[in-house]
């Protein structure tokens, strides 16, 4: 469903992805793994289209790009309108019915917040509202850049069993974090990404396992502290 093939980027005179290469099957959940910086963000906007490489070929297997979901950086949300005003917005450029409105807004915990404005909300509470606008439409392909940061470890958990959800229902799955423990409890596969460079792909296990010190998978951050010398925060 997405692949890269030798990708590269470059910011002006600088290289921020280098030769990068993957491949995500349907119906998986895909883990891109890495510090700030490491070029997490750029991977996912030559996917979705918003920058375009140097060099490498990359796909995303869609009929549509309105089949994919997008979570990013940067929310996009409107903060005079309040939770409902915003996803009635995209409900209607998706063309699906205001009734997914109020069920996307419960699976995101935000049920009682309907009539709240944006401007109005916490970070966590906006960044699960940017969710809720990415899966009112059932898309395809789900993005997802760093989904649980800023949310409290309860919160988090309901944003996984989400998320498990969708991947049951057919839903690709990719998403980027520098959580290791997150990573090791949704992902199917996951890339260790260090400095625009992929240092490792594979399942969180074999990853571990082709690392003789390190037989477990809560080893994961110890495999990557290994390969890089970054100590993931």
């Amino acid at each position: 469903m997405i692949s890269m093939t030798n990708v590269v980027k470059k910011f002006n005179d600088k290289t921020v992805l280098r030769d990068v290469s993957f491949s995500v099957g349907q119906g998986e959940i895909f883990g891109l793994l890495g510090p700030s910086g490491a070029g997490k963000t750029t991977i996912i906007n030559i996917l979705a289209k918003q920058l375009t490489a140097e060099s490498g070929s990359h796909i995303v297997d869609v009929e549509d790009f309105t089949q994919v979901g997008l979570m990013l950086e940067e929310d996009g949300l409107y903060g005079r309108l309040t939770t409902v005003q915003n996803l009635n917005l995209f409900a209607g450029i998706y063309g699906v019915d205001k009734s997914k409105v109020t069920t996307a807004l419960a699976d995101v915990g935000l049920a009682d917040a309907g009539k709240k404005p944006v401007a109005k909300l916490s970070k966590g509470m906006r960044q699960r509202l940017a969710l809720a606008r990415a899966i009112i439409h059932s898309p395809k392909v789900l993005f997802l850049d760093e989904p649980t940061a800023n949310l409290d470890p309860n919160t988090a958990r309901g944003i996984h069993k989400l998320v498990f959800g969708l991947r049951d229902a057919g839903t690709t799955v990719f998403l980027t974090t520098h959580n290791m423990e997150e990573a090791v409890n949704l992902c199917d596969n996951v890339a260790l990404l260090h400095q625009g460079e992929i240092v490792e792909y594979g399942s969180p296990k074999d990853i571990c396992q082709r690392h003789d010190s390190f037989k477990t998978v809560p080893d994961l951050e110890s495999v990557f502290v290994k390969l890089t010398g970054v100590v993931l925060e």
